[in-house]
């Protein structure tokens, strides 16, 4: 077996390599393609971020590469630019795409179309995108006529390929972006299946937040020699995002959730008009329906993102956010992961993450760009232990935020009045006469004969030598 050369390019030594220009800082000097370069100063870019910087040049050789770096540090372009510069020269064939880009969710696939959309205005590369709540007809009319980018989820890119609309012989590069979140979906066994579709002589872009046991062993399998970029975790929040906590007490167990729910409302009517607009982060998907059904019953103009909804409503609801006429935002961590909205003026967390990081993923959805933002969370007592992990990780305390809502203090209880001694006699005596009166009398199992012995199952009707006494049946 080979032995499996890594180029590693580690983003915290860059101030170094800048002092040695061993490395490119311009996306001008990257080689890439000169129309390419329009689109991307068209947008306005110009210096490549760390992710960018140290994946472009070795994925425009050819080479496998493995990048790890989280959401928002640039990873779809550090793919999406090489991708087109390769693509530019060759042509596509029907129901065989050059290229394939696999994202965890409808909403992430919808973004890198988008991307792809900027990036070749200047050049004819044809792309499909295949996710699900979208007819299937549709989608088999663009593949018919042939794409140079496929970019699907898993389930959809397999549901057309059983059907026999899809062939992956002619794939020349595979992109798996999120890998660790297409882990906690569930998805390793579609990635495992996808990759035994595609070309051995494939190139492999492979992208992950983190490293789990799993991710290491399938990029052990199906990359070759990847250049492995690794971006350190980001462990602060930007320092023009304002953090604050409150403490919350719930109550009585059955209306917790309902008393949760308030302190949000008092938190986003405290912000007043400096809350322009908010994503507000729950832990289950149940609590997101939940939470903007809520809000929409008190008059919030809110809507929730999930993946149990219609692919054309989840699209309607973020274009909503993004244009302004959607103020709330209520998501889960899978629903928001990657998504770019701009100008996010708040975030609520109505739940404590159960992972730090997605802590420090949540509020930077806010303060982007330099501009200002506000992160609040509701930290129940079962969730100060989680709490107390982000202070860690953050190395800093969060500040404390009063309650808006004044608790309602309990109710005490009626003091009972003990009854006299003389007056519980006599109510104890009229007990006994009322139980004496219910007895019944008669027959009945194990009932006492008027003039004799208890007698089991005999009732009134006695043969005489059982009716009489013990005494005169001692003396006889």
């Amino acid at each position: 077996m080979a032995i499996r050369a890594r180029h590693i390019f580690d983003a915290r030594a860059r101030s170094s390599v800048r002092k040695n220009r061993t490395y490119m800082t311009k996306f001008n000097e990257l080689n890439l393609n000169p129309k390419v370069l329009k689109a991307i100063e068209e947008a306005g870019y110009e210096t490549p971020t760390p992710i960018q910087e140290g994946a472009i040049p070795p994925a425009l050789e050819g080479r496998d590469v493995l990048g790890i770096a989280q959401t928002g540090t640039g990873k779809t372009a550090s793919f999406t630019l090489p991708m087109i510069t390769l693509l530019a020269r060759g042509r596509a064939r029907a129901r065989m795409p050059r290229s394939l880009v696999l994202c965890p969710t409808r909403e992430l696939a919808a973004q890198v179309a988008e991307n792809f959309d900027t990036y070749t205005k200047h050049l004819k590369l044809t792309k499909a995108l295949l996710i699900g709540g979208v007819s299937f007809k549709e989608q088999e009319a663009l593949i018919d006529r042939g794409v140079d980018v496929l970019i699907a989820t898993p389930g959809r890119l397999l549901d057309h390929f059983e059907r026999g609309k899809l062939l992956l012989t002619g794939v020349q590069i595979m992109v798996v972006d999120e890998a660790d979140r297409m882990l906690d979906m569930g998805f390793i066994p579609d990635i495992e299946r996808i990759f035994s579709l595609t070309p051995f002589t494939r190139q492999t872009l492979f992208f992950s937040a983190t490293m789990a046991s799993e991710i290491e062993r399938i990029t052990d399998t199906f990359l070759s020699a990847p250049a492995r970029i690794e971006v350190a975790r980001q462990a602060t929040a930007s320092e023009t995002i304002e953090q604050g906590v409150v403490m919350f007490k719930g109550g009585r167990r059955d209306r917790e959730a309902s008393n949760k729910r308030k302190v949000l409302r008092a938190l986003i009517d405290a912000e007043g008009e400096k809350c322009t607009n908010a994503i507000i982060f729950c832990n289950r998907k149940t609590d997101v329906d939940i939470c903007a059904k809520s809000l929409k019953k008190y008059g919030y103009n809110a809507a929730a993102i999930h993946g149990d909804l219609d692919q054309s409503q989840r699209m309607k609801t973020l274009d909503g956010f993004r244009d302004g006429s959607l103020r709330l935002l209520v998501a889960s961590d899978v629903a928001a992961r990657g998504l770019d909205i701009p100008s996010v003026s708040h975030v609520f967390n109505f739940d404590v993450p159960g992972h730090a990081e997605d802590y420090v993923h949540r509020i930077g959805r806010t303060g982007r760009a330099g501009r200002e933002g506000k992160a609040i969370t509701i930290c129940s007592g079962r969730d100060e232990k989680a709490l107390d992990a982000i202070e860690k990780l953050i190395q800093k305390d969060i500040p404390r935020i009063d309650n808006p809502v004044k608790e309602e203090p309990k109710p005490e209880k009626p003091k009972s009045e003990k009854p006299k001694p003389e007056k519980r006699a006599k109510e104890q005596e009229g007990s006994k006469d009322n139980r004496k009166e219910r007895e019944p009398k008669g027959r009945g199992r194990g009932r006492k004969a008027d003039n004799g012995p208890v007698v089991v199952g005999m009732g009134d009707h006695l043969p005489s030598f059982i009716a009489l006494s013990f005494d005169e049946r001692r003396a006889g």
